[in-house]
Order: C-alpha cells, then sequence, then structure tokens
C-alpha cells in the first residue's frame, strides 16, 4: 500500500480505503444490499465512494468518462441496493484508473485546481483529496454501525496499522 513514490497525502487516502475494505470483508451480499432507513445500504456505500473517486480522479482530473453504472450511485440520486459484486468491480476499476493519476501528483499539483475541474471556485485537487479521504472514513462509521444493527460479531475496530501502512511523513519525504 504505501508508496515512497506518492505523495503523502496519497497514502493517506490509500490508507483510508484499505480500512473501508477491511471493514467490510465477509459481508454477504444479502446483507450488504439491507438498508437500515435513513441510512445506505453498504452495497450503495462502495459504488458511491467508487463514483466519488470517479468524478475527481477520473473526470476532473483527467477529463475520463469511464463506469457509468456508478451513476445511480452519485450524490442527489435516490436511495439504492445496487449489487455488492458490481459495487466493488466498479470501484476497484476507477482506483486502479485513479491511482495511476494520484502517483504523479506532487504538492504542487496538489495546491491547484484539477486540469478538467470546470466549476466556478473549484477547490484545489489537495482539497479534493482531502475530501474524499474523510469520505471514506465518514462511510467506514456508517458500514460499521449497519454491520453492528445487523447482528455481524466481527466487525473490525478502526482504526488499523496506520503506523506501518501509512506512517507520518513530512511533504519533504515524497519520492
Amino acid at each position: 500500500m504505501l508508496s515512497w513514490m506518492a505523495h503523502p497525502r496519497v497514502d493517506q487516502l490509500r490508507f483510508a480505503r484499505s480500512e473501508f475494505q477491511r471493514g467490510l470483508e465477509g459481508v454477504s451480499a444479502a446483507d450488504a444490499v439491507r438498508r437500515l432507513e435513513p441510512m445506505n445500504s453498504i452495497s450503495w456505500m462502495v459504488g458511491h465512494l467508487g463514483w466519488h473517486e470517479r468524478l475527481v480522479w477520473a473526470v476532473r482530473g483527467q477529463g475520463l468518462i469511464i463506469e457509468p453504472v456508478l451513476d445511480a450511485v452519485a450524490n442527489g440520486e435516490p436511495a439504492t441496493t445496487p449489487d455488492l459484486a458490481e459495487m466493488w468491480a466498479a470501484w476497484a476499476r476507477v482506483v486502479a484508473v485513479a491511482d495511476r493519476f494520484l502517483d504523479g501528483l506532487s504538492s504542487a499539483d496538489l495546491a491547484v485546481v484539477l486540469p478538467h475541474d470546470e466549476r466556478d471556485k473549484a477547490p484545489t485537487a489537495g482539497d479534493q483529496l482531502q475530501r474524499i479521504t474523510y469520505h471514506y472514513w465518514s462511510h467506514i462509521g456508517e458500514s460499521s454501525a449497519v454491520r453492528q444493527i445487523l447482528g455481524h460479531a466481527d466487525v473490525p475496530q478502526f482504526v488499523g496499522p496506520i503506523e506501518r501502512l501509512a506512517p507520518y511523513r513530512r511533504e519533504t519525504d515524497q519520492g
């Protein structure tokens, strides 16, 4: 996971992703589509985080339109209970595209707006990187709550081995 080539903030995103995955290990397809209102289904959370990464790193960062299946789990869309395997597969493909982009970002790149972000007053790439990282932690908590309510006895404790997988590094330690 840890890449001494990547920016330290990118390592934190990757750690949040790994904690999200760790928190959902062993969740069945049937439990993943259960929706305990007003919370989202776990399968929706997986797809939704893939959608967010797609929006920022593929669309705004690279001008790529990929994984249309994730449109159904975008912000503002009605609640859904998509297939878990389909959402994990789309998430993984988006993360692969995102990681190739993220590996090339420097501190200077993070201080400016992404090249294909056409919004007025768009946030910097670094602000968006932080938003996605914290977005993962929000859904880690939500998915943990869903699992507890469903009676899962094996819900992981957080935070995992951050010191090993994404230790503190100064930006000058990059590359």
